[in-house]
């Protein structure tokens, strides 16, 4: 189950380190209770790849190197690139208005392609995939795209946003005459070698790995199923191997003739006004960006049903590290995994964003109130001892701890884990609270509770 791939025949003997990674690989999968996962680590000059467990827990499929993952929202970063690289044959303008390639986007005029990438556009998430399931994208754009659903002006705030990028799929479409599947298959996947596969193929060209849930009353994962609706697909469709994702990360950061360097810069860029706040330490084009030792790190993060997958990479070194597992706990894998990179090859990948150090937490009594994202209520309010807490669409309250800088943590009532969830904001002119930006997502405030 180990090997090391786009290297010289010498480099396939199993050295001391991939022997090593291995190991780590095979116990946190069973510590973390994910059936199967993927570590792929380019070092700047080949690539080292090892692969644990089982693509199904019922069918017993072994995952191999080749097993391609949900990715989730890793996807965006493939759409993106592939919109870079028709702005950069001038098929499209990268700072023209959305309206003049989608009329759903006329009560918006201001909104850009370069918003929509950036998720900088104001958009609300949008609606969720079952609700989704039966819609055409003209509806779905017409539903989100309006004045009463902006959260803030085009250009001044971030929202992490799937509509956006049910927008971008769009435009690709518009922009090349094919579907956003076979653009994205023929400008991206297959340059750069990669057997596409996707949400809904009948017929997938390679082995395909499930996603699993954990039964909190047996203690057993159970496969788990996929309901990203068709429309959403350029948000969250695209399934691949970590070494697919080795090599995504090598043409965002320059390493591939597949995407010029000047395109993959300009997705590099960190976009004005894009803080993402507990997502990453800012935004460019489709990637998220990470401080890690004074260098800045780019990748993306992704949650399908029961899956998670994770890109990094380094522009000066080289260095691109990917990871996908099939069930929930592979997040905490993830981490565990770039923890072992530092001790085994002194790698420091970023596995999340540097949390500054905020002072005391602070009581912050004014931030009681309703916040809305689309269809999502964020309900903030205080208990007894006056400590806010957050209730999403009525789900049970989550405690938060609030600092002077109007960020807040989340806090696991189970464990009493800080978790940096996210920051509230001040209204320039009047100074209330008008906006809570909760992973990422901002809602904007409709009321007091």
């Amino acid at each position: 189950m180990l090997y090391t791939a786009a290297a010289p025949a010498a480099d396939r003997t199993p050295s001391p380190l991939c022997q090593e990674l291995q190991s780590r690989i095979d116990s946190l999968a069973r510590v973390h209770r994910v059936p199967g996962a993927q570590l792929a680590v380019h070092t700047g000059t080949h690539t080292l790849s090892v692969h644990t467990g089982t693509a199904d827990a019922l069918t017993g499929t072994p995952f191999t190197a080749d097993t391609a993952v949900p990715l989730g929202s890793v996807t965006k970063l493939g759409t993106a690139a592939a919109v870079l690289l028709l702005a950069d044959d001038g098929d499209l303008d990268l700072d023209e208005p959305a309206a003049e390639l989608l009329p759903e986007f006329r009560l918006l005029p201001e909104v850009t392609v370069r918003h929509l990438l950036s998720h900088t556009a104001g958009l609300p998430t949008g609606p969720d995939s079952d609700s989704a399931a039966g819609t055409t994208t003209t509806r779905y754009l017409s539903a989100v795209c309006t004045a009463q659903s902006a959260l803030f002006p085009p250009g001044t705030g971030f929202s992490y946003s799937n509509a956006g990028y049910v927008a971008v799929g769009r435009i690709m479409s518009e922009v090349t005459g094919m579907t956003w599947q076979e653009a994205l298959r023929a400008f991206l996947l297959e340059p750069l070698g990669i057997v596409p596969a996707l949400l809904g193929d009948a017929t997938p060209a390679r082995p395909v790995a499930t996603g699993h849930a954990l039964n909190t009353a047996t203690g057993l994962v159970r496969p788990a199923h996929q309901n990203l609706a068709p429309v959403e697909a350029p948000a969250g469709a695209l399934l691949a191997s970590a070494e697919d994702l080795v090599a995504l990360g090598r043409a965002v950061i320059g390493r591939s003739t597949v995407l010029p360097a000047s395109a993959a810069a300009r997705m590099r860029r960190s976009e004005p006004a894009a803080d993402p706040g507990a997502l990453a330490d800012s935004w460019g084009l489709g990637l998220a960006l990470f401080q890690q030792d004074g260098r800045v790190w780019c990748g993306h993060d992704g949650n399908a049903q029961g899956t998670s997958c994770h890109l990094r990479a380094e522009p000066d070194s080289g260095v691109v590290v990917a990871f996908t597992g099939n069930a929930g706990g592979a997040t905490a894998l993830w981490r565990d995994l770039a923890a072992d990179l530092t001790r085994l090859t002194g790698i420091r990948v970023p596995a999340s964003p540097v949390t500054a150090r905020r002072g005391h937490a602070v009581p912050l009594p004014e931030c009681a109130g309703t916040y809305r994202n689309g269809g999502t209520e964020y309900a903030v309010k205080l208990d007894g001892a006056g400590t806010p807490t957050l209730s999403v669409d009525g789900d049970y309250p989550i405690p938060l701890v609030c600092y002077p800088d109007l960020s807040c943590d989340l806090v696991d009532p189970a464990t009493g884990r800080h978790e940096p969830g996210g920051r509230f904001h001040r209204d320039p002119v009047t100074g209330t609270i008008d906006r809570l930006q909760i992973s990422g997502r901002t809602a904007r405030r409709t009321g007091t509770v």
